[in-house]
C-alpha cells in the first residue's frame, strides 16, 4: 500500500511539472523550389520522395513552405498523411505557386484562416511598387490541442527583385497582423523574405519580433539558407527566417538549418529553418 502511494505521488508530480513547464511546438519554414524542368538532376520529380521523408523525420507541428506549385501542393497533401493545409496559390485558388502552411492535425487545430496579395490592394491578385511578380501571405490561429494555447502563425515569400515591395509588403503584413489580433496572442512570422540579415527589412523587423536564431539557447547547423543546388560549397546566404513576437510566454529552445544530402544532392535549393518553442 505504501509503495503504491509512492507510485501515485511521482505521477502527480510528473503531470504538475509538466503543465507548469508549458507545450512545446515545433516550426519549420521550407523554401521547397517550384517544380521546373531546367533544374535537370535537381528536378521536384527526383527529390520529391526525399524532401517529404525530410518533413516526416523531424516531424514539424506546423510548416510554411514557400514556391510549391499546385502539383507539389498536392503531392505533399497525399503524402503527409498526419498533415493539413492552409492557403491558396498567388494567382488565385489553386493557380500559381502557394505560400502554404501544413499543420499536423494530432497537434494543433485551425480556428481562422486568409490569404492575401502584398500590394495596395492585399484583397485581389495585383503587384505594386518595383514587385516582379504577385507576392501573397497565409496566415492562421492556431489552437495546440493539449495545452489549449492560441498562437498566430503567418508565411510568406517577399520578392526576389524589389527592396521597396519587400519593405512594404511586410509594413502591410504587420498592419494586418495588429488588426486580426485582438486578444495579442502570441505570433509566429516566418518564410523566405530574399534579404539577409543586414538589410533594413530585418532591422525594422526586429523593432516588433524577435529572432529565433539570436533568442535560441541551442543553435545547429550552417549560418547561410541558400544553397543553390551547390553542394560542394559552404552555404551562407542567409535569407529564410523564423520570428517571433516579443512576448514573454514564448521561448526558443532550439534553432537548426537543416541540411541534410542524399548522395551529394540537396532536396531543395533551399535548407529548411526548424526551430523548438516553448508556450509557457
Amino acid at each position: 500500500m505504501k509503495k503504491m502511494k509512492k507510485i501515485l505521488l511521482i505521477v502527480i508530480l510528473s503531470m504538475s511539472y509538466s503543465m507548469t513547464n508549458g507545450q512545446s511546438l515545433k516550426i519549420m519554414t521550407y523554401n521547397i523550389r517550384l517544380d521546373v524542368a531546367s533544374d535537370g538532376e535537381n528536378a521536384w520529380e527526383h527529390r520529391k520522395e526525399f524532401l517529404t521523408n525530410q518533413i516526416k523525420f523531424y516531424s514539424p507541428d506546423v510548416m510554411g513552405t514557400q514556391e510549391g506549385r499546385p502539383n507539389q501542393i498536392k503531392y505533399m497533401k497525399e503524402t503527409l498523411t498526419d498533415y493539413k493545409m492552409i492557403g491558396h496559390g498567388r494567382d488565385g485558388g489553386d493557380n500559381g505557386e502557394y505560400s502554404a502552411i501544413f499543420y499536423n492535425t494530432n497537434k494543433v487545430k485551425v480556428e481562422q484562416d486568409s490569404t492575401f496579395w502584398l500590394s495596395k490592394t492585399p484583397e485581389k491578385r495585383s503587384k505594386n511598387w518595383d514587385a516582379a511578380i504577385e507576392r501573397i501571405c497565409t496566415y492562421g490561429l492556431f489552437t495546440d490541442l493539449e495545452s489549449l494555447e492560441k498562437v498566430w502563425i503567418v508565411n510568406t515569400h517577399l520578392d526576389h527583385i524589389g527592396q521597396e515591395s519587400r519593405v512594404k509588403s511586410m509594413k502591410i503584413i504587420e498592419a494586418h497582423i495588429n488588426t486580426i489580433n485582438k486578444d495579442n496572442y502570441p505570433v509566429i512570422l516566418m518564410g523566405d523574405l530574399n534579404v539577409e540579415p543586414d538589410n533594413e527589412l530585418i532591422t525594422n523587423l526586429k523593432q516588433d519580433f524577435i529572432d529565433t536564431k539570436e533568442q535560441s539557447k541551442l543553435k545547429f547547423g550552417p549560418t547561410g539558407t541558400f544553397n543553390a543546388f551547390k553542394f560542394n560549397e559552404p552555404v551562407t546566404r542567409r535569407i529564410d527566417y523564423i520570428f517571433v513576437s516579443k512576448t514573454p510566454n514564448v521561448k526558443v529552445e532550439k534553432y537548426a538549418v537543416l541540411s541534410n544530402s542524399k548522395d551529394l544532392k540537396y532536396p531543395s535549393d533551399h535548407l529548411p529553418v526548424y526551430v523548438k518553442l516553448e508556450l509557457e
